[in-house]
């Protein structure tokens, strides 16, 4: 039935982007990690997406989301001069973390609403079924 379907991509939506959630509070509480175990700052964690098909026919593709990896920003660490922090270096510069505060919030806006969006459309579907059990009584 296609409205299984539905579920299913809507299910793997929610699944995905619980997991961006995940990493977008990880990166805001390391917003001032400037020693990590391996001795560096901490670096933002990124969220890479793939479509995951749940049923190919002739005629179409249906594909919801999957997470394919969680990887590290290449940007650049911020540096900000202060002489008396621990981990300044020579010259007087700490390394903070490549986590930008406003970005990691529109992230986790856009992730919400997205995680929203297909909360509606599992309460739609399922009430869409319900209509239809009801009519076939």
């Amino acid at each position: 039935m296609a409205s299984f379907d539905a579920l299913k991509i809507s299910g793997s939506a929610l699944s995905a982007q619980r997991i961006r959630m995940e990493v977008i509070s990880s990166n805001l509480a390391n917003v001032s990690t400037t020693r990590t175990e391996d001795g560096t700052p901490y670096r933002k964690k990124e969220v890479v997406f793939v479509p995951e098909t749940f049923k190919e026919t002739l005629k179409e593709r249906i594909q919801g989301v999957k997470v394919k990896e969680i990887v590290e920003s290449k940007d650049p660490f911020q540096k900000v001069y202060d002489p008396s922090h621990p981990d300044a270096d020579e010259n007087g510069y700490v390394n903070y973390p490549n986590v930008n505060i406003l970005e990691e919030m529109t992230d986790m806006l856009d992730a919400s609403r997205s995680y929203e969006a297909n909360l509606n459309v599992i309460g739609a579907t399922k009430e869409m079924i319900m209509k239809t059990l009801e009519i076939l009584k």
